[in-house]
């Protein structure tokens, strides 16, 4: 993931460089089509398939079901039996273990989430074209569906295998506190779908998890979500603002993943969530691992989290003004720059290993 990108030595070479992208992009968008029609889970669960089968098994038309397994099968993700066969005849496969990568949503390795998600990124690019023009923002809801999905299914295999088991347990104390009696109390803020408010509701099964986020239709999604996974009745979300006083001092620890760095007040967001575990309480705050500074060109890290900022993070972030206009780019010396301010007296790096979370201990 750290490999570092050249400039491209020609003219030719940036336009080969491109015409590469293209084909990536388009072969994105491909998966993005095969993941929502239910192609790729219907060749996992029901088998290799023609055209017209596999047309019928999705429910889908058969001319364009056949041009997107051609498709699929020139570009090098499907394979085809007997290519030179007869348009109705050639029967096409999912080759052995790419279900982990195009069907399985809590496979650490799965892909189609990403997919989804840039297909949210690119969904409002009018608006991102003004609001680059006029220094507003693009507010989180005109993403739409596919962007809040795309993010929940990109992280939800990371809760279910590593949050429980790995990144809360290098805090050794709190981990026991989490496993004790009375229950212990846990806010999750800007919890989005929920996957990790369950998560950590299935890793710790005495805790009572309150999900916070100001966006309504993620509340009811994860609130549906919760019930699914049999945990309703320790995980509740709420659409509130977790800097209300009357939540003052309730809870043993508070997290924020992934999120910080989206919201135009991160240091207010610090602030509410160093009062919500009260004097001496632990925060959790898991965002960007990015470089300690500004190099070019940089690695595929830096490259992926600058391509999220100017399509997402920072439009999202400018919607209300005055922003910190944070961005994706969130290094570990601005992290601890916003906690002094919101008043913390202690940031610690937990010593967790990930390819693009760094997590900081704050003591309030």
């Amino acid at each position: 993931m750290s490999q570092s990108i050249t400039v491209p030595a020609t003219p030719d070479a940036l336009v080969q460089r491109l015409f590469d992208a293209t084909l990536g992009a388009m072969d994105l968008f491909s998966v993005y089509l095969g993941d929502r029609l239910g192609y790729y889970r219907s060749l996992s669960s029901d088998g290799p398939a023609t055209s017209a089968e596999l047309a019928e098994r999705t429910r889908t038309a058969e001319r364009y079901t056949r041009e997107w397994l051609e498709q699929q099968a020139v570009t090098g993700i499907l394979a085809v039996e007997d290519a030179s066969g007869s348009v109705e005849s050639r029967r096409f496969s999912l080759p052995a273990g790419y279900e982990a990568v195009l069907v399985d949503p809590d496979s650490p390795t799965t892909m189609t989430p990403m997919a989804q998600i840039f297909a949210g990124c690119v969904r409002p690019l009018p608006q991102l074209l003004d609001a680059f023009r006029t220094g507003g923002g693009v507010p989180y809801e005109d993403y739409g569906v596919d962007l809040h999905e795309g993010q929940a299914g990109s992280t939800r295999p990371q809760f279910k295998h590593q949050l429980a088991q790995t990144w809360l347990p290098a805090m050794p104390d709190l981990h026991a506190r989490l496993q004790a009696d009375p229950p212990a109390r846990v806010a999750d803020i800007g919890m989005g779908l929920g996957y990790s408010s369950i998560a950590i509701a299935k890793g710790y099964p005495k805790v009572l998890v309150d999900g916070f986020d100001l966006d309504e239709a993620s509340v009811a999604a994860a609130q549906v979500i919760a019930e699914q996974e049999s945990v309703a009745d320790r995980v509740r979300f709420h659409v509130r603002d977790a800097g209300d006083p009357a939540l003052a001092g309730q809870y043993d620890l508070a997290v924020a993943i992934e999120c910080i760095h989206d919201m135009w007040d991160p240091v207010g967001v610090l602030g509410a969530m160093r009062r919500l575990v009260g004097e001496g309480g632990t925060v959790l705050v898991a965002d960007e691992k990015v470089a300690d500074a500004f190099a070019a060109p940089g690695d595929d890290v830096e490259r992926f989290m600058y391509g999220f900022s100017i399509l997402h993070c920072l439009p999202v972030g400018m919607v209300e003004q005055p922003s910190a206009a944070t961005g994706t780019v969130f290094r570990e010396s601005t992290m601890r720059r916003y906690a002094a301010e919101a008043g913390f007296a202690a940031v610690d790096v937990l010593p967790v290993d990930h390819d693009f979370f760094r997590f900081y201990r704050l003591t309030a």
